[in-house]
């Protein structure tokens, strides 16, 4: 019979292992920040990537007004609201379908699934942590 204090150590070495992954995480934000804002100030230090970078800003001001303008007709506007609904709805889906999953795996007993083609599929889960609303 297993030991029950084994699977509290297993817990317990769990949570440091996040607690470390979390502070190196934390560290590694600060530090990529930095260095960010190091390559930033190199870039606009120099000058031909800097006119390079005020000519792409105007382009892409240019490009938004003219996109504006697109937009403005009728059958533009239509396609791009269909585009909204539909992304919105494959959200939902998504979201369902991933219930669907882990009740799927949870109940059979298996994280494989065969779509309607033939090829076997596997069911893949992906945790992070937020923090808690108060």
């Amino acid at each position: 019979m297993a030991d029950p204090s084994e699977g509290a150590d297993t817990v317990h070495e769990l949570e440091q292992m996040i607690k470390t992954n979390l502070a190196t995480l934390d560290r590694n934000k600060v530090e990529l920040k930095k260095l960010k804002e190091m390559l930033e100030s190199a870039l606009l230090n120099d000058e031909p990537y800097r006119l390079a970078s005020e000519k792409a800003k105007e382009a892409a001001k240019e490009k938004g007004k003219t996109k504006l303008n697109v937009l403005q007709n009728p059958q533009t506007r239509e396609i791009a609201e269909k585009i909204k609904d539909l992304t919105a709805e494959n959200r939902e889906l998504m979201a369902g379908q991933s219930e669907y999953l882990r009740e799927y795996a949870r109940l059979s007993g298996t994280n494989e699934i065969e779509d309607e083609a033939g090829e076997v599929l596997e069911i893949v889960y992906v945790a992070k942590l937020v923090k808690k609303a108060k």
